[in-house]
């Protein structure tokens, strides 16, 4: 099993202990989206801790999209209640990357592949991709190699 997942249902069990909603709340969500994921595709299997970084990622881009169309339909009460969530699957994610060491890993992978024109796109996302792992969202990235092969 992965020290990840070991480390979300230790907490899990904790939170349960403590009485804390929100965290129990969140975790038996992204546990469950964990498992889901084991069972999917052919035969079942364990997920490695970054498997389970890419799953937490996904919950918490879920979280704050559902967050920003709560509170743009004035349901501030649920939109509070997703970031609370967010903020329970941020402890988890590994630090996001400032837009400056996006753009330093932007410009290394443009180098490193020679590309140039919008065309390279998927070509440099290719090489960063791996690079930024779970460290900043994936529009963000691709919105800054855009930037920088448009430019």
């Amino acid at each position: 099993m992965s020290a990840l997942k070991e480390k979300l249902e230790a907490d899990l069990s904790a939170a349960m202990k403590g009485r804390d909603e929100v965290r129990t709340r969140t975790l038996r969500m992204v546990l469950t989206a964990v498992r889901t994921e084991e069972v999917s595709g052919k035969k079942a299997r364990e997920l490695t801790d970054a498997e389970v970084v890419t799953v937490l990622t996904r919950e918490a881009k879920k979280r704050r999209e559902a967050a920003e169309a709560f509170a743009g339909a004035g349901r501030d009460t649920q939109a509070e209640a997703e970031r609370d969530e967010s903020a329970v699957l941020a402890d988890y994610l590994p630090a996001q990357l400032t837009d400056e060491e996006l753009a330093a890993l932007v410009a290394e992978a443009i180098a490193e592949s020679g590309a140039s024109g919008p065309r390279a796109i998927g070509q440099v996302m290719k090489i960063v991709n791996p690079k930024v792992a779970g460290r900043a969202e994936g529009s963000r990235v691709a919105a800054e190699v855009k930037r920088r092969l448009t430019g």
